[in-house]
């Protein structure tokens, strides 16, 4: 018996240092791909939405909810994160019904273009901070490059013990704790302006296609919708470079699909004047984001589609949604005088800024 307990407790030692060490070495995305952190923050939030965006960086960088709320009373979540592929954005998409049913979910368009993983970083991005589900488990398997493998993501020391060597005092102190909020809401703020006079596009395809596999899954999308009585709404973010081009025969064939299907699609990049985007102004990088303004400017006119177009009367005057933004507009506010103070301090900036 006494031999017994001992290898149980060597067992039970051997796999608590086994999970510290998990801890320690899994990237904490604080000083280096900040928006690796979007995914799990979710989880925290008050999931009491109309309206949830599902998608990349067109989402979490150029759409306000604390202007969504302020001006029209919607409550608002973005679902992003970095190069978010559809099949990302689709498992996400059925997560976020087990938590809440939201009147509508906006799809960002642009990874359409892609009809293969593109990056192990950008799935860890994606996938690390969703909680284990069936949905995380058939995201995964979706998402995998050739040299990746399902116990990695099971067990991310197997993928992450290299990285003692790189450790930094962060990957101590948020190993047992939490990382401090670093969006309102999902949205990401960038104040800073680096203009350009207008977008820039790409060079000319040979094909235009896009991949089936992305209209599979927004047949998915549709369906999934359809099933769970929520709205499906397409857009197109006005930003874009040549490296993320969106060319008018991808726009044709996403607004067929659209009008057959009796979805609502909108592509921004036709309505910047409209919509007052001044992309010498309004973007922090040379037209692959939207700045602060440019993503209030956005959102209130988005926002008057959501209302006049889509019913999202908002919830103005309803007291639990009042305390819930007004502390979310607080930090909102926070985040951006602490923006100003570092580029008034510095000049510049050089990443994303949230609660720390």
């Amino acid at each position: 018996m006494k031999k017994l307990l001992k290898i149980t407790a060597f067992a039970v030692a051997f796999v608590l240092l086994l999970l510290c060490a998990q801890r320690i070495v899994t990237p904490k995305y604080m000083t280096s791909g900040q928006d690796g952190r979007l995914i799990a923050e979710y989880y925290d939030s008050a999931q009491n939405h109309d309206v949830v965006f599902i998608g990349d960086c067109e989402v979490y960088e150029n759409i306000s909810p604390v202007t969504l709320w302020q001006e029209y009373g919607i409550s608002a979540y973005l679902r992003g994160s970095p190069q978010q592929l559809i099949w990302h954005s689709y498992y996400l998409m059925e997560e976020t019904l087990k938590y809440e049913k939201p009147d509508a979910f906006v799809f960002n368009v642009l990874s359409m273009k892609y009809g293969e993983p593109q990056s192990e970083a950008y799935n860890r991005m994606a996938l690390d901070g969703m909680k284990w589900s069936k949905h995380k488990a058939d995201a995964i398997n979706a998402s995998m490059m050739e040299d990746e493998t399902f116990a990695s993501y099971l067990f991310p020391l197997l993928r992450y013990h290299s990285r003692w060597s790189e450790l930094t005092w962060e990957d101590f102190q948020y190993a047992f704790t939490d990382t401090p909020q670093l969006s309102i809401n999902g949205y990401l703020m960038r104040i800073d302006v680096d203009g350009i006079k207008k977008l820039s596009y790409g060079k000319r395809l040979d094909n235009y296609e896009l991949p089936q596999i992305c209209w599979d899954y927004l047949d998915k999308m549709r369906v999934l919708c359809e099933e769970n009585g929520v709205e499906l709404i397409l857009m197109k973010a006005p930003t874009g470079t040549a490296q993320w081009c969106w060319y008018d025969e991808w726009d044709e064939m996403v607004a067929a699909y659209a009008e057959k299907h009796g979805i609502a699609y909108y592509n921004f990049l036709n309505h910047t004047e409209e919509i007052g985007i001044d992309f010498m102004t309004d973007t922090y990088d040379k037209g692959g984001h939207l700045n602060l303004s440019g993503a209030e400017k956005l959102s209130r006119y988005f926002g008057k589609i959501l209302r006049n177009d889509h019913g999202m009367t908002g919830h103005k005057g309803d007291a639990e949604y009042e305390k819930i933004w007004t502390e979310l507009t607080d930090q909102y506010n926070q985040i951006k005088r602490t923006q100003e103070e570092l580029l008034e301090k510095n000049g510049k900036l050089t990443g994303f800024t949230g609660l720390e």
